[in-house]
């Protein structure tokens, strides 16, 4: 593995660890019956009862097992040994049943053989990826004919916005080559304690790279669209509204904040 990638695995295996004990995540609340998804993932998504599932980078698997109480057959997948432990333990604590892969995106070939009616990957994650030509390419090999990817995330010109101003002000660029080494302070978005890990990288992928990888891999677009909302308060200006979301408060300019892509094979 990558240098890179071997220092993000490091962070998110402590990451895992911090983040279950975490009040950003429940998951005591989740043990309750709490939903982990936002109201976009039924929306996109519809009735998935019966259908098989793959789980693109799903940590510790909450969102996993949220899509699992709708009645999908799912299977998780992320590189952190660590997450994929926790979620098997929560699966089998709550009595869910859920297959979870300990794999990178890149490699999942190697170690999953199956085919899927949706792949879904949420909230956060492109980040982490260096390369989406080869995401698209895994995508389209795990979906089978007539499959669907549902991709809901955080819009990448939000990034542009300084991240703890009281009001949106643009101070970094949209367009960025290579990755990006980001200090820890030994904190994550969830925790600001627990990850005994520096630093960590990411990869800014505009709008335009996203397309063009998933239709590069062979993938029909069937749907775009963006929201003036955020799934979590990305910026101190943002209003938690009734659909738990963050939403940009009333007289400050509309900003694309999240998207959904749907796209079939």
């Amino acid at each position: 593995m990558d240098e890179k990638l071997e220092q993000n695995r490091r962070y998110w295996d402590q990451a895992a660890e911090a983040h279950i004990a975490s009040e950003f995540y429940d998951v005591e609340g989740f043990r309750r019956g709490r939903d982990s998804l936002t109201p976009l993932e039924d929306e996109e998504m519809g009735d998935i009862a019966g259908k098989d599932l793959l789980h693109l980078q799903c940590h510790f698997g909450m969102d996993t097992l949220s899509l699992a109480r709708r009645g999908a057959r799912v299977t998780g997948v992320d590189f952190s040994p660590k997450a994929i432990a926790a979620a098997r333990a929560l699966a089998r604590d709550l009595g869910l049943p859920a297959r979870f892969v300990e794999s990178d995106i890149d490699s999942l070939p190697e170690h999953l053989e199956a085919e899927f009616d949706i792949v879904y990957t949420g909230w956060g994650v492109k980040a982490w990826l260096p390369d989406l030509t080869r995401w698209s390419e895994v995508i389209a090999r795990f979906l089978r004919p007539g499959g669907k990817l549902h991709l809901l995330e955080i819009h990448p010109f939000s990034y542009v916005f300084e991240e703890d101003g009281e009001t949106p002000r643009v101070v970094n660029p949209y367009f960025v080559s290579g990755p990006t080494r980001f200090e820890t302070g030994g904190a994550s978005y969830a925790t600001g304690v627990g990850i005994d890990v520096d630093h960590n990288y990411e990869w800014q992928h505009a709008i335009s790279e996203i397309f063009g990888a998933l239709l590069g891999a062979g993938l029909r677009i069937e749907s775009f669209r963006e929201f003036p909302w955020s799934c979590y308060r990305q910026f101190p200006w943002l209003e938690q509204c009734e659909d738990g979301c963050w939403h940009i408060p009333e007289g400050l300019p509309s900003l694309p904040l999240s998207f959904a892509i749907r796209a079939a094979r």
